[in-house]
């Protein structure tokens, strides 16, 4: 895995604790060799996540809409700094350029990225890891949700193991680096998802 994409806030959030396990992402990711592509902007956990990378010499590839450049600030410390017309363009873009997944903490935007990379993941569209750095707790409502989704079985139980989740960066990555998706992931047509 020499890339990952990170989807996480253009905020801060509430508590420290997010930034500093973003900005620790940054910094693992950029040690361990691993490009960080992410939404391009200079706030909130993407600025951080950025940084942590940048200040220890990784690359970093920002992807942002032209729209956003001014909103999220776009960061112009990066690698590279890609800019596109549309959000789809951007999710398409980072996709692209990225070998695995990882969601930090964020609200609707971050929610939307990652449902859509585990849609994609279902459907055979990708067979790339798909992280989650429960960070404080953040995704424990979600994988309830997700348990949910099973017990009321709308969701494949085999599907729930396309989620890597931990609270550890070093133990995601970890995970993320001896993967393998399953056999459910192989998409027919021939059943509901």
């Amino acid at each position: 895995m020499k890339s990952v994409v990170v989807f996480c806030g253009a905020s801060r959030g509430d508590n420290m604790v997010y930034y500093d396990h973003a900005y620790t992402l940054g910094r693992i990711l950029a040690g361990s060799g691993i490009t960080v592509v992410f939404g391009g902007g200079k706030v909130g956990l993407m600025g951080a996540l950025a940084e942590g990378a940048i200040h220890h010499d990784g690359r970093v590839i920002g992807v942002i809409p032209s729209f956003l450049r001014t909103k999220e600030i776009a960061n112009e410390e990066v690698s590279q700094l890609v800019e596109v017309e549309t959000m789809h363009e951007r999710k398409m873009t980072m996709h692209g350029l990225s070998q695995g997944i990882i969601a930090l903490p964020g609200g609707w935007g971050t929610m939307e990225e990652l449902f859509e990379m585990m849609t994609w993941a279902q459907l055979g569209i990708h067979q790339k890891p798909i992280g989650i750095l429960n960070v404080n707790g953040f995704y424990d409502p979600f994988l309830a949700m997700m348990n949910t989704m099973v017990s009321e079985g709308f969701l494949k139980p085999e599907l729930m193991q396309m989620l890597l989740v931990d609270t550890k960066v070093e133990d995601l990555i970890r995970k993320m680096q001896n993967y393998t998706p399953p056999e459910v992931t192989r998409y027919a047509g021939k059943e509901e998802v």
